[in-house]
């Protein structure tokens, strides 16, 4: 299968250039391994079989020999190369020699350096709408940027949307058929219940429970729902679940990369208003959000407000992926006044964005009005500048900008 170009290859090789080595992190499936060997010239696969983690053990430094860089995939499966990698680094004194791919976080352990000045860190999640091809990729980040008025098209129909939340964006998925998809997204979630999450975390959660609290976040898709709130639910088959638990079973989520909560933003306010901490809910796909809840393509297209939930993941992934390849950050909004903003961008060079996220057209005078009051009103602009732009992102058909300079963008034609 031909390689598609993703948004975390340009970002691998300004890494690569600069540090001794890159860890590649992310969820199974998003494509990290097949990314990480367009950049390497040599690579072992750690899960191809027991004699090779028995060589990592054995023979550390020979399982590290070959052409540079070297990719050692699914490196958390001997999490004792860490610190051999890192001083082959220091050894060798020359960047791009290793590239580290995982699927999980290993177990914390003291002795295990943080890589600081060696190894730097890249996170991929699943492919964007543009990196799949469904994008007319007519606006970027750039033009929205430039301070000019956008212009552009998607050919994406609200029902084309709802069948591309439901497929995912998967590479596996890209000539999937629709029945194919959510029997893969299925599979998927019954696979992190049964296995994935036991063997990462070396402790056996409840699978029952689990995929319970995973229905409940696949409810919560795109909110702040509190530790008690999910423990209701997933108590609500009579049977007590502490909030305690509940967030270790969201913490283990988060170690295979499934769970991708999106951070409040830590900003300077002009107003007395308060800052919210709570992070918002994401998975590593929206599709898996569908597949918790049994949701195809049709049931999403016919409820509107789950689907502008869904619609707001698939924005916050693609733009996450977008803005995290250039180094930048992705942060949410809210404050006790009930101010929301969807998404803060914040970039390499402290700039930032906001963006609304609207399904529908008719809601884009009132995400309108939140971005202008966020400006003006709120955020500290002598501290932190004025915003490079604001924009409403949308599942509508065209890309134009409102007299007040906000922009409104298809998602359907972002481009990175």
């Amino acid at each position: 299968m031909e390689y598609r170009p993703r948004v975390a290859d340009a970002a691998m090789t300004d890494l690569l250039a600069a540090l001794g080595g890159v860890l590649v992190e992310g969820p199974r499936g998003c494509g990290k391994t097949t990314t990480a060997l367009q950049h390497a010239r040599s690579h072992v696969r750690l899960d191809s079989g027991p004699n090779v983690l028995e060589l990592a053990s054995l023979d550390p430094l020979g399982l590290l020999a070959g052409a540079a860089p070297r990719l050692v995939d699914e490196w958390q499966l001997a999490p004792t190369l860490w610190n051999v990698v890192r001083h082959e680094i220091d050894a060798r004194r020359e960047p791009g020699q290793f590239i580290l791919s995982g699927s999980s976080s290993p177990r914390r352990d003291p002795s295990r350096h943080s890589g600081a000045g060696r190894i730097a860190r890249l996170r991929m999640r699943t492919m964007t709408l543009s990196e799949s091809g469904r994008s007319s990729q007519v606006v970027s980040l750039a033009d929205l940027e430039s301070g000019e008025p956008i212009s552009g098209r998607s050919h994406m129909s609200y029902r084309d949307l709802a069948e591309a939340a439901i497929v995912g964006g998967w590479p596996a998925l890209l000539r999937a058929s629709h029945r194919q998809a959510v029997a893969f997204n299925r599979s998927y979630l019954d696979d992190l219940c049964a296995s994935a999450i036991p063997l990462a975390t070396g402790v056996r959660h409840d699978p029952v429970r689990l995929r319970r609290l995973l229905e409940s976040v696949a409810r919560n898709i795109a909110s702040e729902a509190t530790l008690e709130s999910l423990a209701a639910d997933v108590s609500a088959d009579g049977g007590a679940f502490d909030p305690k638990t509940a967030r270790t079973y969201l913490d283990a989520l988060a170690t295979v990369f499934a769970l991708d909560e999106l951070p409040a933003w830590s900003v300077a306010l002009r107003s007395r208003s308060r800052l919210r901490t709570s992070p918002k809910l994401h998975l590593a796909d929206p599709a898996l959000a569908c597949a918790a809840l049994g949701v195809n393509a049709d049931r999403l297209a016919k409820d509107p407000a789950f689907f502008g939930q869904v619609f707001e993941s698939l924005v916050t992934r693609d733009l996450r992926s977008m803005v995290e390849a250039r180094f930048g950050r992705a942060y949410h909004y809210r404050d006790n006044t009930g101010l929301e903003v969807d998404l803060i961008l914040e970039f390499e060079d402290r700039t930032w964005a906001a963006i609304e996220v609207k399904l529908g057209g008719s809601r884009i005078a009132e995400a309108e009005k939140s971005l202008l009051m966020l400006r003006d009103a709120r955020v500290d602009l002598t501290r932190v500048g004025p915003p490079v732009f604001l924009a409403v992102v949308t599942g509508t058909e065209y890309a134009y900008t409102l007299p007040t300079g906000v922009h409104v963008v298809p998602l359907a034609a972002l481009a990175s």
